[in-house]
């Protein structure tokens, strides 16, 4: 008799452990899950960040390029002038 109630209380034992096992898993397993959604959010940012980074290197492009034209018409008109005065 004193042999099935150790084994009995073993067994409590065990059932006892594997319960504070699952807590554990579970605390483990929510707070896994609450920082998967801060690094989803942070991962979203960071995307809308680097879309609006891209807008703005285009027209950042675009302006230069802009410039660019300005400038080139700005010189072909120095060098008329200067043609014209040495003509």
């Amino acid at each position: 008799m004193t042999d099935s109630l150790d084994s009995f209380q073993k067994f409590e034992q065990k059932i006892a452990h594997a319960i504070e096992v699952v807590k554990r898993l579970r605390s483990e397993k929510k707070a896994l899950e609450q920082e998967l959604e801060r690094l989803k959010a942070a991962s979203r940012e960071r995307a809308r960040e680097g879309e609006a980074q891209e807008r703005e290197l285009v027209a950042l492009r675009r302006e230069r390029e802009e410039v660019r034209t300005r400038v080139e018409r700005l010189l072909e008109q120095i060098d008329a002038l200067t043609a014209e005065s040495e003509g």
